[in-house]
Parts: structure tokens; sequence; C-alpha cells
């Protein structure tokens, strides 16, 4: 996309609850439509209810604006920093009017989500195109956004830099066990999505190539669709800065799946996986020995919120624990600079000021502009969802 002279930035995120009156209130805002009662959304409650009801998500971006804001200060970009959220407050609609009110015409938004899918980069697009006609904004503040960045060097490294010391970690633990040559395996763990949503990832020609070389359904061998191939990209360049790494098994596991059971989704969830691997290598006369170890790279998120505290830290620790593993998880981006100044970098790309467009591994760097049928939401009778359908037909996409 040709250079633009934006004149603020906008951070946009999932949201989450500030207390414990905040908890369902929020829970009907993230299923809104889909007429679930409140006593099934007090079973995911617990998960909040166990944190005092606070969301770590929220205090993750403060932390992060607080980071941009200096990285865009330290680099002469006298840009504002806004924040909004698709699920609490600020929400969206809201910052979009005070932006506006401020005076600023041309915004550039940066979304805490990295790989394609339709709730990671498509439902980010329509949030702000539908907060723009809610609004009366529609054609008086232009809203873009920049692309994803699951391969920029800057989400990759911190990852790379986590495994290295995680392995070290676990590696120092299993020594002082006596077991100095204990069996690891690295698990890659992201976000579970529907199936349908998953071979509805990326652009339809790209989507459609994948399946045909593989020859696989989505989420089978954890590569015939788009978003689980971008994933295997990341941990194979993950695993090439890390030496360390080097004859340690690893696979990519999913996380966090929610909604009704009949419905599949990506699998194998990781408490499954590690269950399974402990399993098959604990058989009588397995040549690689039995599991000692586990290492958990969460490469799917952006910083540790409550996914990765509660489904991670608490309950994959929990599985490998009660198997008798030692276990590591390692960190998100996080701040991390190398994050920072990635995310700095691309909206320099965007404002003209930087030449080349950073990426590693074989996608390349992924498209400023989405196309309009890209990562499309896919209802269960296998039609694209009506409204979506329309806001492509009728407004061609206005946010990109």
């Amino acid at each position: 996309m040709a250079p633009k002279a934006y004149d603020a930035l906008l951070l946009a995120s999932f949201g989450g609850p500030e207390g414990q009156d905040d908890v369902i209130p929020f829970l009907r805002n993230v299923t809104a439509g889909r007429g679930i009662p409140d006593e099934r959304l007090e079973e995911v409650a617990t998960h909040y209810r166990a944190n005092g009801g606070v969301s770590p998500i929220n205090a993750q971006n403060r932390a992060l604006m607080a980071a941009l804001e200096a990285e865009l200060a330290a680099r002469g970009i006298e840009i504002p920093l806004y924040w909004g959220n698709r699920n609490w407050a600020p929400y969206i609609p809201e910052t979009l009017e005070q932006i506006h009110a401020d005076g600023h015409r041309r915004l550039l938004t940066v979304a805490t989500s990295a790989y394609s899918s339709y709730s990671s980069c498509r439902q980010y697009r329509e949030d702000l195109g539908m907060a723009l006609r809610s609004t009366g904004l529609e054609g008086r503040l232009e809203a873009d956004k920049i692309r994803q960045y699951f391969n920029h060097p800057g989400f990759v490294e911190p990852f790379a830099e986590g495994l290295r010391a995680g392995l070290a970690e676990i590696r120092a633990e299993l020594a002082g066990a006596g077991n100095p040559e204990g069996r690891l395996h690295v698990f890659f763990a992201t976000h579970s999505i529907p199936t349908s949503d998953a071979e509805a990832a990326g652009p339809r020609p790209l989507a459609a190539e994948l399946q045909e070389q593989t020859g696989l359904a989505p989420g089978e061998g954890n590569g015939a669709d788009v978003y689980s191939a971008q994933h295997l990209d990341v941990a194979e360049q993950i695993l090439q800065l890390v030496p360390e790494a080097a004859g340690v098994d690893w696979s990519l596991v999913y996380q966090s799946r929610s909604g009704a059971p009949h419905v599949p989704w990506l699998e194998p969830d990781i408490n499954d996986a590690i269950e399974e691997l402990a399993a098959e290598t604990r058989t009588e006369g397995n040549d690689g020995g039995a599991l000692a170890g586990v290492v958990v790279v969460p490469l799917g998120f952006v910083s540790d919120h409550m996914e990765v505290v509660w489904d991670l830290d608490t309950e994959a620790k929990e599985t490998a624990e009660n198997l008798g593993l030692a276990f590591r998880r390692t960190p998100t981006p996080g701040t991390h600079p190398a994050f920072i100044s990635g995310l700095v970098d691309i909206v320099e790309e965007r404002l003209g000021r930087r030449p080349g467009r950073a990426a590693v591994g074989c996608f390349g760097a992924w498209n400023d502009v989405c196309a309009p049928n890209c990562c499309v939401k896919v209802m269960r009778d296998g039609t694209v969802r009506p409204t979506v359908a329309a806001f492509d037909a009728e407004v061609g996409a206005p946010t990109r």
C-alpha cells in the first residue's frame, strides 16, 4: 500500500474485565448473538474469578502502549496513540469518536493479533468499519490497519530467546534431579479455532493451494490451512535461531477451545498431546526413552493474557506435573524491545519512512490490504455469515 501521512495510531485489542462485577457482562459481549445463558458463562468466568475478576490483558495493553509511545518518541514520530477494545472499555467506537474530536483524520491501527484468521485479523477490520458507520464517521475518518506480523523478525526473536532460556532451565532442573539426558519435547501452542474458520483463513487462492499441496483437510497434519501453516513456519524460524534445540522433537498444538462439542476445532489439544506423548514414550522398548519434560512456547499469543496464564500456566502445567514431567512455559513478546521495535518498524513502513518490508520464512511480508473475501466467517451450514457478505458487497471493505 502506498505510504500515507497518518495523524493518529490506534492499539486495537480484545478487551477484558476489570473486576468481579465486569466478568459476566464482558462474557456476554464476547458471546453476543449466540444465545448462551449466564449459567454457562459462569463456567468460563471461574478463570477470571480466580484472578480477582481482572483480565491480565488490560495491564499488558497499558504497558504495551507506554512502550510504543516511548519508541515512537525516540524515533521522532509525533503521532498520538489511542487504545480501543472489541469487548470492553475503552470500546473502539468511542475511541474513534475521541480520535475524530481531537482533530485527526487518518488513522493507522495496530491490532494485538499476529496471524491470519477471522477473529485475529478480519474481525478487527470489521470492528473498524462498523464503528465508523455506527458513529457517523464513515467518510470523515479514514481507518487502515497494519499487516499481520506473525513472521516479522521482531515478533519471532523474543520467542527464540525464550525457548533458549527455557531449554537451559529445564535441562538444569533435570540434571539436578539426576536425569541430565532426560527426553524433552517442545510444544508450540496457539489458540484453536473452528476448522471451518481455519479453512477460510487467508486469501482464497493461497488456502486452496495449501490444501491441494498437502491433500489434507483443515487441521489434519497441522498444515492444510493458512492459519496452521503460518504457525508451523514461525515455529521452524524460531528453531533455526535456537541451536540448543537441535535434536529435540517438537509439535504444534492448540488450546482454549470453546463452543459446542460437536463443532470441529483444530487439534490436538495441548493437554491431550502431553498425555499421549508421555504414554507413547513410556512403552516398553521405546528407543528414545521416556519423556522427562516439556517446554511450551505460546507462539500464537502477543502477551500473557488469561488464555495463557490459565490454559497453559494452570491447566497444561498441572497435566505435566500429574505425569511427573518437568514443565517450562516461555514468555510471550509482551513489551520485549525487539517486538516493540518491530511494530514501530511496520508503522514506519506505512508512513513511508522505512524502505523494505521485513519478514522471515516462506510466506514473505503479508499484504497491507486484505481482499474482501479474505478470512471470512463460515457458518455451521457452510455459508458465509450474512452480515459479512453484506459488509463486503455494500461498502467494499472500507478498512484495510
